[in-house]
């Protein structure tokens, strides 16, 4: 069996929380995704950038998401493009099979992971 270390437990943690996000609240770019996790978790959790793109990138790279630049000229309307993130179908997939994994480790200590929407489109 191979051990997990702290180092993949928060990135696997860090992924759940984001597509958990994105299954809910869909299209978003990454400071949307982050105030969304502090919001909902009362501001206990601030995800910081430098942990937010590299786990968006791996994400992209395992096909969880999928990546594209808004459509906006930078000149007219005075900020740069920005990048969002979609959920892929396997994205939904994997967040199904792990938030049942920790709802199971969780439930019986009356913690209650999933919620009543548990991933459903457009559920927080």
């Amino acid at each position: 069996m191979v051990r997990k270390t702290k180092n993949d437990i928060l990135q696997g943690t860090l992924a759940l929380l984001v597509l958990k996000t994105l299954a809910s609240q869909g299209r978003m770019h990454g400071y949307a995704i982050t105030a969304h996790i502090q919001r909902v978790s009362n501001e206990l959790l601030r995800v910081e950038e430098g942990s937010l793109y590299p786990a968006l990138h791996r994400m992209e790279d395992d096909g969880w998401v999928r990546a594209e630049w808004e459509d906006v000229d930078p000149v007219v309307e005075g900020r740069p493009a920005r990048r969002y993130y979609l959920l892929t179908p396997d994205g939904l997939a994997n967040a199904r099979t792990e938030l049942a994994a920790l709802h199971a480790k969780l439930r019986p200590r009356g913690i209650d992971v999933i919620g009543p929407a548990g991933l459903a489109p457009g559920a927080s």
